[in-house]
């Protein structure tokens, strides 16, 4: 099966935690099945597109690792529209109407109030060449709508009514098999006929998106469920053009931890944000591939692991919850794993030892405490830093710096030198060592004491011992 598909951000914003799925989604359909992964950016809408917003998108997937094979703006394909848009009014689908909003929105209330369906009476599609002109030529301009098959009209062959004007809007089922949530139907009849083009001759979203996928070939469209009712318009859209459409797949949006949906916060969950954070690529993949699915959500190595028994078929019709604590959890077990290889010139650049063997030893020792990497930083500080220890027990601390042995030190040091100190003291047990960490690092808590000793060393230890600040 030969499979393309398309990650279609507009760049009005951020890429956040709710639009990166979909990419994610995408591109692992892309790469399991040996297909390609277009980047489309949807920025026809003039005022909201920027190109500092565009630069992020492309700067945020190529951090992910969200290589794209095809790249087109749709801006650049404006022309290609309007021969489109031509030639949906010569076939008499593509027609002109003249509503302000504000026209618009009082019609529907009178609509409503007379209880009838609050959707568009199809007035400019009854209006003569002599009216259209006459109404230009008072300076409006029209928007243009898509005539869907769903009302009786004056031309039909139904039989429908036309009260006072208003089309009879007839059930018109347009159904697809959802490769998510299975067998879908839109009843377009309910829906008014969509607006295609602005006034201002830009084209929107549901036409655009129909004109690239049929240009570009696309197989697939794997998107959010608040997209299903497009997809029904679009189907329609399709038809109309000739074109054999892609197959669809909607999953489920976002929620957070709480249930409640996530759009409020979306500003503060973007990628940019997470990367600056210091979350790993992997992390962010991982989390955003398995939420939602029938998959433990854990950390993956590479993009090829994640990609391997990827199915949409995995995918739940649930709302998928995202936990920033969960994305913490699956951040720092990542780290965990990494080896010091993986991690060694990042830990160069946050100042930790310049003498690999040493930060090797050290990476070694704190990873399991490292949520993200600059946590790395804070620990290098506890080693060979300035801190103020903690001195519970003066006459304890200090009997056990006389104890210390001579170097060289090694992983064994720390067990023979706390036998020492019980047998000198009788403590043992939290009485033992819970003192000794809060006098060498300052803390309640942290890496094992055992790989840290040495990483401190001995003329450390014993300022620390004594109550000195190091």
């Amino acid at each position: 099966m030969s499979v393309a598909v398309r990650f279609a951000p507009s760049p009005t914003g951020r890429l956040h935690a709710g639009n990166i799925r979909p990419a994610v989604l995408n591109f692992m359909f892309a790469r399991s099945h040996g297909g390609t992964f277009m980047l489309r950016l949807d920025d026809t809408d003039r005022e909201r597109s920027k190109p500092e917003f565009a630069d992020a998108i492309e700067r945020d997937l190529t951090w992910l690792g969200l290589t794209w094979d095809r790249f087109a703006r749709q801006s650049d394909r404006l022309a290609r529209y309007q021969e489109v848009a031509d030639q949906l009014r010569a076939m008499g689908r593509l027609y002109p109407c003249y509503e302000t909003a504000d026209e618009l929105d009082r019609k529907r209330k009178r609509q409503l109030a007379r209880g009838l369906p609050p959707i568009y009476d199809r007035a400019g599609l009854r209006l003569s060449p002599a009216e259209r002109a006459a109404i230009e030529a008072d300076g409006k301009r029209p928007h243009w709508r898509l005539r869907l098959d769903n009302f009786d009209s004056p031309d039909s062959a139904s039989t429908g009514s036309a009260e006072n004007g208003a089309m009879t809007p007839q059930p018109t089922p347009v159904a697809w098999d959802d490769l998510i949530r299975r067998h879908q139907t839109v009843d377009i009849g309910s829906l008014s006929d969509p607006v295609l083009i602005r006034e201002d001759g830009t084209p929107l979203y549901t036409f655009t998106s129909v004109v690239d996928d049929i240009d570009f070939a696309i197989t697939h469209v794997i998107r959010g469920e608040d997209h299903v009712t497009n997809t029904g318009v679009q189907l329609a859209l399709f038809a109309a053009l000739g074109a054999t459409p892609p197959a669809f797949a909607h999953h489920s949006l976002l929620i957070g931890a709480d249930g409640q949906a996530l759009s409020k916060r979306l500003d503060s969950l973007s990628i940019g944000g997470f990367r600056e954070a210091g979350f790993e690529p992997m992390a962010v993949l991982s989390h955003a591939a398995l939420i939602g699915t029938s998959d433990a959500v854990e950390p993956r190595s590479s993009i090829e692991d994640l990609t391997r028994g990827y199915s949409l078929a995995k995918v739940s019709t649930a709302p998928a919850r995202f936990d920033e604590a969960e994305l913490r959890n699956v951040n720092a077990r990542l780290l965990h794993g990494l080896a010091f290889d993986a991690v060694a010139e990042r830990l160069t650049a946050l100042g930790v030892a310049a003498d690999p063997a040493l930060a090797r030893a050290f990476w070694e020792a704190v990873r399991g405490n490292v949520s993200v990497i600059s946590d790395a930083r804070r620990w290098w500080d506890v080693v060979a830093g300035d801190i103020t220890p903690v001195i519970e027990d003066a006459a304890f601390t200090a009997k056990a710096a006389e104890l210390l042995p001579p170097e060289p030190w090694s992983a064994e040091t720390w067990s023979a030198w706390t036998n020492a100190i019980k047998s000198a003291t009788g403590s043992k047990g939290k009485s033992l060592f819970h003192p000794l960490r809060l006098a060498l690092t300052g803390l309640d808590s942290g890496p094992e004491m055992k790989p840290l000793l040495p990483l401190i060393g001995r003329a450390r230890a014993m300022r620390r011992l004594g109550g000195l600040t190091t």
